[in-house]
This record gives C-alpha cells, sequence and structure tokens, in this order.
C-alpha cells in the first residue's frame, strides 16, 4: 500500500512538472490536461488497485485549478466553462485509469492462465515419466507448489497407514522429513479414512494449519497431500486446478497400478509356466533312470547269481551312470534354486585353471560312453580367481551336453589359454552343430533344442541357463558358435588371478 501510494505522488508530481513546463512554453490548458490524463493512465498501471487512479483523478483536478486556472494558486476558476472542463477531466482520466487498470488485470490473468496451462502440461509429462507410487505423488505435489506457492506436505498410504511426513517447502523445494507437521497428522488419518477434504478453511479441523486433500481413484486413496492454507484461503480457480493436478495424479498412479498388476501376473504366469515345466520334466527325467535302477536291481536281485561277470558289471555300470546323472540334476536343481531366491554366494580363491579342468574330465570320463575326452593348454600355469566348484560344475554341463547330443564316437576337446587378461576356456565337439536358432535360446532355462521344453530328451535345460549365471556371476562371459568343419564350440571367460575384481 505504502509503495503505491509514492507511486502515485511521484507520478502526480511528475505530470505537474511536465504541466508547468508546457504552461511557461505558452501550450494551451488542453495539453496540460492530457499530461494529467497520462499521468492517471500511468498510476492505474503501476499500482495494484482502482482506487490510487481515483485518487489521483481528483487530485489532478485539484492540481490543475491550482496551478494552471486563473486566478492561479487558488482553487477558484473566473471562466464559467471550468467547473464542466474538471468535470470532464475528472470522468475521462477515471474511465482511462480505470480501462487501463482492466487491460492490466486481463493481462494478468492471461500471464496466469499461460503459466498455469504451461504447469498443467509439464504436469502431465512429469507424470507421465515419474517411475513408482512415491515419485508420482512428489511429482503432483512438486507441480502444486510450484503453482500455489505454498508449502506442501506428504503423506503415502501404505498398506492403510500413513508414511512418514514429507514436506516440500516453497523457500528451497526440497523434500525432507518434517516432524513439525506431526501435530496435524490426525487430520490426514482422518482424510485417509474417510476419502474426504478437511482442514483449514473447512468445516473439519478449521484451525489447522494445512487444508489435506485425499489422492484417490474413486474409494481407493494413495495418499494425502497437505497444502499450507491458514490465513491463506485457497480461491476457486486455485481449487479447481489443484483438482485438476490430482486428478492426473490419481490417473497416473491408477495407470502405474494397472501396470505393476499386469507385470506381476505376467510373472506369476511365467512363474507356474516354469513350475508346470520344470515338474513335467522333472517327472519324465526322474522316471526313466529311476525305472532303469529299479529294473537292474530288481534283476540282480532276482537272477544276480545266474549273470556272468561280465553281465552284472553292465548293469552295476548302468546303475552307476544313471545314479551320477541322478546326482547331477539333483545339483543342478539346487544350484537353480539358489541363483531364483539371490543365494547363490561366491567362495572364490586363487585356482589353477588346469587342476580345476581335470577335476572336470575326471567327473565326466565316468560316464562319457564312446565319446573321447581331450584336454589341451597353451599355458598348464593359468591362474584364475574363481569358485572352483561351481566352474567344475560349469564344465561337467557342457561336456555332459557334448555327450548327449552328439553321436558315439565323438571327439570332445577342452582347450584353454589367456586372452586380453582373461582365461579363456574353449569346449568343442565334431558333433551335428546346434541350429542358428537354437543358438539364440540354448542359453534360456528349460530350453533343450529344436525350439521347446524339454519333454522327450533327459535334459530338463537347465544345465547350460546354469552355466550362463555362473560364469557372469565370476565377472566372464560365454558363448557359443560353429565348430570347423563341423560340431559346436562353447567358450567362456573367467579372470585371471592378478586381475581379480
Amino acid at each position: 500500500m505504502f509503495k503505491n501510494i509514492i507511486k502515485s505522488i511521484a507520478i502526480l508530481a511528475g505530470a505537474t512538472a511536465l504541466g508547468m513546463v508546457f504552461y511557461r512554453i505558452g501550450f494551451s490548458s488542453a495539453n496540460i490536461i492530457m499530461v494529467y490524463i497520462l499521468g492517471v493512465l500511468i498510476t492505474s498501471i503501476a499500482t495494484s488497485h482502482r482506487v490510487y487512479s481515483l485518487i489521483s483523478s481528483i487530485a489532478s483536478v485539484f492540481v490543475f485549478n491550482y496551478l494552471f486556472t486563473a486566478p492561479r494558486f487558488s482553487l477558484s476558476a473566473y471562466e464559467t466553462g471550468y467547473p464542466v472542463t474538471f468535470v470532464v477531466m475528472f470522468i475521462t482520466a477515471y474511465v482511462s485509469g480505470t480501462f487501463s487498470l482492466r487491460y492490466k488485470e486481463q493481462a494478468r490473468q492471461s500471464e496466469k492462465l499461460a503459466d498455469t496451462t504451461r504447469i498443467l502440461f509439464d504436469t502431465d509429462k512429469l507424470l507421465t515419466a515419474a517411475k513408482g507410487r512415491d515419485a508420482i505423488i512428489k511429482a503432483a505435489a512438486g507441480q502444486i507448489s510450484r503453482l500455489l506457492e505454498r508449502n506442501i506436505v506428504i503423506y503415502l498410504n501404505v498398506d492403510g497407514k500413513l508414511s512418514e511426513p514429507y514436506m516440500l517447502n516453497v523457500s528451497d523445494s526440497s523434500c525432507a522429513g518434517n516432524a513439525g507437521v506431526m501435530d496435524e497428522k490426525n487430520v490426514a488419518e482422518w482424510v485417509l479414512a474417510n476419502n474426504h477434504y478437511a482442514g483449514a478453511s473447512t468445516d473439519r479441523f478449521a484451525d489447522s494449519v494445512y487444508v489435506y486433500y485425499a489422492v484417490r481413484v474413486n474409494d481407493r486413496v494413495y495418499g494425502v497431500i497437505g497444502i499450507e492454507a491458514k490465513d491463506k484461503i485457497l480461491d476457486s480457480s486455485s481449487q479447481s486446478i489443484l483438482l485438476s493436478i490430482l486428478g492426473e495424479c490419481a490417473l497416473a498412479l491408477e495407470n502405474e497400478k494397472n501396470q505393476r498388476d499386469k507385470e506381476e501376473a505376467a510373472i506369476l504366469a511365467e512363474s507356474e509356466q516354469l513350475r508346470a515345466n520344470l515338474l513335467r520334466s522333472i517327472s519324465h527325467d526322474l522316471r526313466t533312470p529311476l525305472t532303469t535302477i529299479a529294473g537292474n536291481a530288481s534283476s540282480l536281485l532276482s537272477n544276480g547269481k545266474s549273470f556272468d561277470e561280465q553281465t552284472r558289471y553292465q548293469i552295476y555300470q548302468d546303475i552307476y551312470n544313471d545314479s551320477v546323472w541322478l546326482n547331477n540334476l539333483v545339483e543342478n536343481l539346487l544350484y537353480a534354486t539358489r541363483i531364483e531366491e539371490g543365494r547363490m554366494v561366491l567362495n572364490t580363491s586363487t585356482e589353477l585353471l588346469a587342476d580345476v579342468i581335470d577335476d572336470a574330465v575326471r567327473h565326466v570320463k565316468q560316464h562319457s560312453g564312446e565319446h573321447s575326452i581331450f584336454v589341451e593348454s597353451d599355458d598348464e600355469y593359468i591362474l584364475v580367481t574363481a569358485d572352483a566348484r561351481l566352474i567344475v560344475q560349469v564344465i561337467i554341463n557342457i561336456v555332459d551336453n557334448a555327450v548327449r547330443y552328439t553321436p558315439p564316437g565323438s571327439h570332445i576337446t577342452i582347450r584353454s589359454c589367456s586372452e586380453n587378461n582373461m582365461a579363456v576356456v574353449y569346449i568343442e565337439d565334431n558333433g551335428n552343430g546346434i541350429s542358428d536358432e537354437d543358438k539364440e535360446h540354448v542359453f534360456d532355462k528349460f530350453y533343450s533344442g529344436t525350439n521347446r521344453i524339454a519333454d522327450n530328451r533327459r535334459s530338463i535345460g537347465l544345465g547350460l541357463y546354469l552355466c550362463k549365471a555362473i560364469i557372469e556371476a565370476h565377472g566372464g562371459t560365454i558363448t557359443v558358435r560353429d565348430n570347423n568343419p563341423a560340431g559346436a564350440v562353447f567358450v567362456f571367460t573367467l579372470p585371471l588371478a592378478d586381475n581379480a575384481f
């Protein structure tokens, strides 16, 4: 108010000074009157209320009469037409000032509307980009604070209870816990329970500092937003914009929830499908070796004495091979379970790669049948940082895969070397190879070739999946490619001991 008064007086003084110049030059009274009308126009633009242009209009008439009409320095006028001139001057000045003030208000409203539209547009972009319920609500609260220039408090609905409050202050635009609003948490809890606004300027908890609104879609409340409103009541326009932002926020939250539900449903469906495939594969793959073991054991019990030594040895060998296969199956299932539950722990140490390979070869040679397994190395003293037990399992799985899918008499070669600060292991076979279509899926869970889940071969499609998980957990890579002239090559890398991570 004081600034407006100073501005009005200064403008009137300026108009008077200019009028004195015009008077001394000899300009007519009409020119001086126009100067005062211009001063009233400037006053209406420079001040915040029409009362100042009204006072300026009245003051301009009196000052003009006092300084520029005969007799000068008197409020009386000799000419009979001056009273009409004064009235016309006042009306013209006031009307001009009023129109100027109206245009100023319209310009201000247009600017405010443009700002509001921009904020609403930005709100839509922010809500679209926000990931998660918390981010969506905080983005909406930030826009409300920016629009209304007021402090905002946010409560999230966590399983039917309010979270700790977050404050968004217009002074520093930062979110932080603020225990000061805890005194009004009961108001926010009432809003959560009743799905209705309450607080300052309402008939419920009217003595509150904040007015609280539910962020909701129908009967589902996602959170509560409080807006500082004590002694600063929201007008109807602000309330309308506020409800619009809250509505956009609620729709974004609903979309986020629907998307999350879809993802959870898809994950559940995939888990159920994988579980069904696993049970189907296990039931088939367990039944075959168990039936063989039971049949061979029954034959030994019933007719063991009548069998010659070679026949008995072959039966023992079959029982042993089936039991080894079952043991590998159980090991793979245990590893898969640990990976799925995030419980696979690497017990890494410095290992001689040649010893790890030899240990794996000793296991697989016992049931490699007519396949020949060879080991080659460019350097017998390659040291790696690895969990030896898991790397042995990787080699066993890859070699078992080669034994299973290559013809009897095939050669399997394991080579090792060091390249680019990594140990590299090649496991090659000269079988029929792997099709390009299968190469894209060989490391997928439950995949066992020909683009389908295992069901007619003794493999549940976990071996290579586990190999990939184990090697990547070590910081290495694993790939498959064609061998020349025939067969397939699996290549995996491990960090050298002096390049450990």
